[in-house]
């Protein structure tokens, strides 16, 4: 299936290069064509993080949608999972999260998300980008039946309180110190918000969006300033979204990562003692540990995997009835809360744990000794460097060299031009060496 708008996780690129304001419209228009059915009002929320490209991109949208008869409900900077649960909670036929995730400030995206709260099928993506495509002119509104755009207030609010629900009722916070890293993106204000009222003290850092700084220094990717902060304020934990915060990355006392893979084996490891797996397993992507399939195999739980990308961790999930889900670069799905990745929601399950055990978070999430695992990302101008022979006989002696001892993923990326080589295995050395050779053809065919 050939999509050319969208990706492993909307439409994403540079702002005033691929999301430009036509593009934008044309999303509003053919996704409000698609999603207008029966005679009611229909409308659509907006939310965005703190990208100075979203002004220009969430305009362009409102004209879309309004323009096919659509009213639209705009939320400014908010988390993506509130815009999906906001979707639901609201009778919304469409919600839009305007955010490039962990990207720069210069890159932005549309992420839609149907009536359900889930992200979009690739199916229904592919119709939207036919609908791109034709001259909808003959499909506009007539002037009469215009859609109404207003800025919706109160939805940080009700996602806190959403947020706060997911946790067992009574548990406090109360002498926990939590360093929350906001990424300078839209979880700035709700997350160090709805800690504080749990009853932890919280020290903020990214928190001061400029509209340039999303993602700089900060947040999920680049945990070196919580780090220092947490080491600062002597916390007990310090916790990093992402731009848009559906991610997010761990710091334990010691300042040492937590990464979603041990995330998941802690909120597993609690949900199985009590009772509240679905399924007896979890679904996480290829690139997930193979330390975490060990751990959980010896606790009697399996390990699902999906392709890479939180939608496609979720529909396996959906598929096959579990209700835990998740990616090492911290997505984390808990379907029993939530339609998608959740930062928030995911750091509040691991806070409680550490609550409920009374142990320093250093000693309740590391359940596992990760494989060694190595990742290269190669960065290409065009082509399809995987197509050239060199690179398929360099994957095929590196499989035979790790010879079932390990695992190799190889997959160009969703969101931009870049091939990410993965190995893993017992032997640190030999997975280093297959994948410097996979990166070194690579480079050749470039």
């Amino acid at each position: 299936m050939t999509r050319r708008y969208f990706g492993t996780d909307g439409i994403r690129g540079r702002a005033n290069g691929v999301i430009t304001p036509d593009l934008a419209m044309r999303v509003g228009m053919a996704a409000g064509i698609l999603f207008r059915n029966g005679r009611h009002r229909h409308r659509v929320i907006i939310g965005k993080d703190t990208r100075l490209s979203g002004y220009m991109i969430e305009n362009a949208l409102v004209a879309g949608f309004t323009s096919v008869g659509m009213d639209v409900l705009v939320t400014g900077p908010i988390p993506t999972p509130a815009i999906a649960m906001l979707t639901r909670s609201m009778r919304c036929d469409l919600g839009v999260m305007i955010s490039a995730s962990h990207n720069q400030y210069d890159d932005n995206g549309i992420k839609l998300f149907g009536p359900d709260g889930y992200k979009l099928a690739d199916e229904t993506e592919v119709q939207i980008e036919a609908l791109m495509d034709q001259d909808l002119s003959a499909r506009l509104a007539g002037s009469a039946d215009l859609g109404r755009a207003s800025r919706v207030d109160g939805v940080r609010d009700r996602y806190i309180e959403f947020a706060k629900r997911t946790l067992p009722k009574n548990l406090s916070l109360s002498g926990l110190r939590v360093v929350v890293d906001g990424a300078n993106g839209a979880g700035y204000r709700v997350a160090p918000e709805a800690l504080w009222e749990l009853g932890a003290e919280v020290f903020r850092i990214g928190d001061e969006p400029d509209g340039f700084n999303i993602n700089r220094e900060v947040g999920s990717t680049d945990v070196a300033a919580l780090k220092g902060k947490v080491h600062e304020c002597r916390a007990d934990i310090g916790i990093a979204l992402d731009g848009d915060a559906d991610r997010v990355i761990i710091v334990d006392e010691h300042a040492e990562i937590i990464d979603g893979d041990q995330l998941m084996a802690v909120v597993a490891t609690s949900w199985k003692e009590q009772n509240l797996l679905a399924r007896d397993g979890i679904v996480a992507s290829v690139m997930s540990n193979l330390g975490l399939e060990r751990y959980l195999n010896g606790i009697g739980l399996e390990l699902a995997r999906s392709r890479v990308g939180d939608r496609y961790v979720v529909e396996h999930m959906r598929a096959h009835g579990y209700n835990v889900g998740g990616e090492q670069s911290g997505h984390i799905i808990l379907s029993d809360f939530t339609t998608t990745g959740d930062g928030l929601v995911a750091a509040l399950q691991v806070l409680a744990v550490v609550r409920r055990m009374s142990r320093p978070v250093s000693e309740v999430c590391h359940l596992f000794d990760p494989v060694p695992q190595v990742l290269r990302n190669f960065r290409y101008n065009g082509g399809q460097p995987l197509e050239d022979d060199r690179v398929k006989r360099a994957i095929a002696e590196a499989t035979t060299k790790l010879d079932g001892s390990g695992r190799l993923v190889i997959r160009p990326s969703g969101t931009e031009p870049v091939i990410r080589v993965m190995g893993e295995g017992d032997n640190a050395a030999l997975v280093e060496a297959v994948v410097n050779d996979i990166v070194d053809s690579l480079s050749k065919a470039a």
